[in-house]
């Protein structure tokens, strides 16, 4: 029986964008951590592999965004998980360890923070393991971040935690590369409580789609860029913003 006096666990989706990662993703899968998770969403970006298939052999509800890139995914996982009260985004390609989600969620779920972000660049072994360009990029977002915004972050990780009703209140628009950036400065912006935790990461499974080509890269530093200048030119609409 449970105590009347324990508190009620809130209920966490697990939202995990993919494109073509069999690969790496049944080991992602298997290493989530059952007893914080009530489900596993993964967002199958367009795959032409057997991603869909071992998701749903894993036991994760698979659903499709037929729009390709990493931000539409998210948007479409979010549409998914509208019973989940926090919200966990991990990547499929096995170079972050799902365990770390101990430590990410416990500020949410303790009503200390609204957004937890898994710094990579904090962990001396992590931020060797991140490809030179990546290192590089963070720390070039950061400082824009730090001068423009005033926000103080080291990392645009993509393994977060944020509760649900506040990420829906960002109105979160980017559809691909400027994602990342896109929650943070709109946090900021918004008022929410954001802490970094410092997360281990690998080297992924397979060739990044991003930092492993010239042409991701560029694309990728690109957006992230140009995301950062036009919130500093533009205040952005919320969702309880009038029409």
């Amino acid at each position: 029986m449970v105590d009347a006096a324990t508190p009620r666990r809130p209920r966490v989706a697990v939202v995990i964008p993919v494109l073509d990662e069999e690969a790496s993703l049944p080991l992602v899968l298997g290493e989530i951590p059952a007893d914080l998770v009530d489900e596993v969403v993964v967002v199958d970006n367009g795959s032409k592999d057997r991603s869909a298939e071992l998701a749903r052999a894993a036991g994760a509800r698979v659903v499709a965004e037929p729009r390709r890139g990493y931000g539409s995914a998210c948007l479409r996982g979010i549409a998914a998980t509208d019973g989940a009260e926090i919200l966990v985004f991990l990547d499929g390609d096995h170079s972050d360890y799902p365990e770390d989600l101990r430590r990410l969620i416990q500020p949410v779920i303790e009503q200390r923070a609204d957004l937890v972000i898994g710094s990579r660049m904090l962990d001396p072994t992590s931020r060797r393991a991140l490809l030179p360009q990546a290192r590089f990029g963070n720390r070039l977002a950061a400082l824009l971040l730090r001068v423009l915004f005033g926000i103080r972050c080291s990392d645009l990780g993509p393994f977060r935690v944020i509760r649900r009703d506040r990420l829906v209140e960002l109105a979160m628009r980017d559809p691909d590369y400027g994602w990342t950036v896109e929650m943070q400065v709109r946090a900021r912006l918004r008022g929410l409580r954001v802490v970094e935790i410092p997360v281990r990461y690998r080297a992924r499974v397979g060739s990044s789609k991003i930092t492993g080509t010239l042409r991701g890269t560029v694309g990728a530093s690109y957006k992230i860029l140009r995301t950062i200048f036009a919130y500093r030119l533009r205040r952005p609409r919320f969702g309880d913003d009038a029409s």
